[in-house]
């Protein structure tokens, strides 16, 4: 069988309507993205009046002249990843003095854009008979999960063992090791490990099953990050890496050898590894600039036919 996988879109609109067009793109059977489905941050467009708007994105400050230039700017935020809200002085100034006012606002938004992502799967995905599943990763809410089993073509495969065809089964999970950043789906090591090991009990044939785990193994070269200073700031100007992985991913890796093991989580990490008979993949993320990358993988029993790392 021949799958497309692809993570971390992190909210990007052109990166989510590249990846449903993948499938007749590249042919396959199945679509599989493996993590962090929403955006960071809700950007405002803020009324100056006399027909103009202000804008910062990505500490670039912008004025926009008439309702072409909002609109256009809307585009690029939602391609970027982020949340874009018209807005006045008053309702800006409203926001940031109400508790809680600015995490119902981007809940609002970011459950508004995945109905909209799942009714644009269900529309280009309808009669194709092209399989798509997604696993939130530790960065999305748990209130995009309704969502998701909401619709029809698209299926949340977090925690469970799905067939890819008739010889390769697939277990999937978006947590991920600790972050400094304490985010919604992260964990000890330790728990991670039960997690997985859950699901791995449960497998028919690990040495055909697929490993869909958000985090990569630990000291890979997949987990490979910019160090960070104690205040969170780029240690050395960005140009230190350090590995960030999880060891408990590593473990089960080395313990299980399957046949296949894809992550994300760590944007600057495109590329595989090979631990003896198990291919370690990392698609990367470009999501900012709305590049989707990916890898396109064929299945043969008891081994890779061919992958091939894609970027477009």
């Amino acid at each position: 069988m021949k799958f497309f996988f692809a993570t971390d879109v992190h909210g990007s609109e052109i990166c989510w309507k590249k990846f449903i067009a993948a499938g007749k793109f590249y042919g396959v059977d199945t679509l599989i993205l493996g993590g962090d489905m929403t955006g960071k941050a809700i950007i405002p467009i803020v009324a100056q009046g006399n027909n103009k708007w202000k804008v910062t994105l990505l500490e670039q400050e912008t004025i926009l002249e008439g309702q072409e230039e909002v609109d256009k700017m809307v585009t690029t935020i939602i391609n970027r990843g982020y949340y874009p809200h018209v807005t006045t002085p008053d309702e800006v100034k409203e926001i940031f003095e109400t508790p809680g006012r600015s995490d119902e606002l981007f809940l609002q938004y970011v459950l508004k854009t995945m109905q909209r992502w799942m009714d644009y799967a269900d529309q280009k995905l309808d009669g194709t008979g092209i399989k798509c599943y997604v696993c939130p990763g530790n960065d999305d809410i748990f209130e995009i999960d309704a969502v998701i089993e909401s619709s029809k073509s698209v299926r949340s495969v977090e925690g469970k063992v799905v067939w890819l065809d008739d010889n390769h089964e697939m277990i999937s999970t978006g947590w991920s090791n600790p972050t400094p950043w304490d985010t919604h789906r992260e964990e000890d090591e330790d728990a991670l490990l039960k997690r997985m090991e859950v699901m791995i009990s449960q497998l028919k044939s690990v040495e055909n099953a697929v490993f869909n785990l958000h985090a990569p193994p630990y000291g890979s070269g997949l987990d490979d990050a910019p160090e960070l200073t104690k205040d969170m700031r780029l240690a050395y100007a960005g140009r230190s890496m350090v590995p960030v992985g999880s060891k408990a991913v590593l473990k089960v890796i080395e313990q299980y050898q399957p046949l296949l093991s894809l992550h994300g989580h760590i944007h600057e990490g495109k590329g595989i590894r090979k631990y003896r008979r198990t291919l370690c993949i990392n698609a990367g993320s470009q999501y900012e600039q709305g590049i989707l990358q990916g890898v396109v993988v064929d299945l043969g029993l008891k081994k890779i036919n061919s992958y091939v790392l894609t970027t477009g």
